[in-house]
C-alpha cells in the first residue's frame, strides 16, 4: 500500500483529502504543521508528499526545502488556497503545484501521475 503523507493546519481539508485518498487504497499519514510532517517524513518514508503552504511555525516553503535535502526522489505537492505561490521561484522544487479546492480531481490526477510513475 502507496503511503501519502498529508500536511495541513486545516482541520477541514484534512478530513476531506483523507478520506479521498483512503478511499482510493492509500495510507495516508497526517500532520498539522511542519515541524510534525518533517517527524513523519524521517520516520515513515512516503510515497508522496501533499503540502500546504501557509502554516504556523515551519511554513511549507521551508519544508519541502528539507524534504528534498532529505530524500529528492519522493515527489511533493504543494497545494495551497493561493495562487501567488505558483509564479515564486522557491515553490518550482516541488513536482506539483495545485491550488487547494473541494473539488479533488485535479489533486488526484497529480497524484496518480506522481506514485505511479
Amino acid at each position: 500500500m502507496k503511503k501519502i503523507l498529508l500536511v495541513d493546519d486545516e482541520e477541514s481539508i484534512q478530513f476531506l483529502y483523507r478520506e479521498e485518498f483512503s478511499d482510493l487504497g492509500y495510507e495516508v499519514l497526517s500532520a498539522l504543521n511542519g515541524d510534525d510532517a518533517l517527524k513523519l517524513f524521517a520516520e515513515h518514508q512516503p510515497d508522496l508528499v501533499i503540502l500546504d503552504i501557509q502554516m504556523p511555525g515551519i511554513n511549507g516553503i521551508e519544508v519541502l526545502r528539507q524534504m528534498k535535502m532529505q530524500s529528492a526522489e519522493v515527489p511533493v505537492i504543494l497545494c495551497s488556497a493561493y495562487h501567488d505561490y505558483k509564479q515564486d521561484l522557491s515553490s518550482w522544487a516541488s513536482d506539483e503545484y495545485v491550488v487547494k479546492s473541494g473539488d479533488t480531481t485535479e489533486l488526484k490526477e497529480a497524484v496518480d501521475r506522481l506514485i505511479n510513475r
